[in-house]
């Protein structure tokens, strides 16, 4: 994991953004739609393409946080093809080869556990047996300098930490197995999670995980692979910390380790919508389905564009009682066909 450096940005506090209240209530409502009208999530089976986008996105930021400087199209290459493109060092790739097989197994056993672990969001064997996907390549060519045969990935870590840059410190090792045996539980209670404080009972957890930092090397990959694992296998879509957040992510882990768990909670939140709208709801909505714009948003219109021509009743469409506007894939394409065309005067529709 990073050191988490200070950063005043607040992501909740930037104009022109809901509140932090309105967020968690339209996912939690944008959730239930998801649930109840378009079926949940995709099987991997069904929708191989969206899984293997948001796979693509995942291994690439989530390895970019932790300094690893291969761009999305050499990710890409590595993933999809086995080619390392460019010449950067051998654990380079291998850092982005591990999180991309532990990746697809948490989308794989997530959505299809089969005899795996179906009865709790996450046991300790998932724990250690994503850290050893996540790491096991790496460490073949670059292992942690302190680790012994005893520690390697997999293993929960049985050296002391020294302190993060702005304080806080890891446990010592001998007491990590119960403090991992006491999270598991807390995770396993998200279920009965009051869904408008899920956010922040997610960002609580997550943020635990970083603060025990149960392995010697990897924690922050496989915080956010099991954070992942966890939202599936709950029925959300997984949050994707993008490299540019990194240093927003970082200070709301930050506050989190001083008990204000609601800046991470908003990101997370607005982390699952981001998925939600860009992967998950335009595979499985119909032509005729009513969806939130921003699923229905591509590089010809934007989301704001869309609520633009919907407030002035270009584009047919419905708002709400929760304040989101939603249309259909039908309704955008017969306004695209009609969106320059004068109306009155020389006024034309966005």
């Amino acid at each position: 994991m990073p050191s988490r450096s200070a950063n005043k940005h607040q992501r909740g506090g930037q104009p022109g953004r809901p509140p932090r209240e309105a967020v968690f209530e339209r996912l939690h409502v944008q959730i239930g739609e998801l649930r109840d009208r378009l079926g949940g999530l995709p099987s991997p089976v069904e929708a191989k393409d969206i899984w293997r986008g948001i796979w693509l996105e995942e291994a690439h930021h989530s390895t970019a946080i932790e300094g690893n400087t291969l761009v999305l199209k050499q990710v890409a290459q590595l993933l999809n093809e086995g080619r390392a493109v460019g010449d950067k060092e051998l654990r380079e790739y291998m850092e982005v080869q591990g999180y991309g097989n532990a990746a697809d197994w948490v989308y794989g056993h997530g959505l299809d556990p089969g005899a795996w672990s179906a009865d709790t969001p996450l046991t300790v064997t998932d724990l250690r047996h994503v850290h050893k996907l996540a790491l096991d390549l790496v460490w073949d060519v670059a292992p942690h300098p302190q680790a012994t045969d005893r520690g390697r990935p997999g293993s929960f870590r049985e050296h002391d930490i020294e302190p993060f840059p702005e304080g806080m410190r890891p446990p010592p090792f001998p007491e990590v197995p119960p403090l991992v045996a006491s999270w598991i539980d807390e995770v396993n209670r998200l279920p009965q999670s009051d869904p408008l404080t899920f956010p922040e009972d997610l960002a609580r957890v997550h943020a635990r995980f970083e603060q025990i930092h149960p392995f010697l090397d990897g924690n922050g990959r496989t915080g956010r692979l099991v954070l992942n694992l966890v939202l599936v296998r709950l029925g959300y879509p997984p949050a994707i910390i993008y490299k540019r957040e990194r240093a927003q992510y970082l200070q709301a882990l930050r506050r989190a380790d001083r008990g204000d768990h609601g800046s991470l909670g908003e990101l997370l939140a607005r982390a699952v919508l981001d998925n939600l709208y860009k992967f998950v709801v335009p595979a499985v909505a119909g032509p005729a389905r009513l969806v939130p714009l921003p699923a229905l948003a591509d590089g010809e219109l934007s989301a704001d564009a869309l609520r633009v021509a919907a407030s002035r009743g270009r584009l047919e469409a419905t708002k709400g009682a929760d304040g989101t506007w939603r249309s259909s894939r039908a309704w955008v394409a017969e306004y695209k066909k009609t969106r320059h065309q004068r109306r009155s005067g020389n006024d034309f529709a966005p």
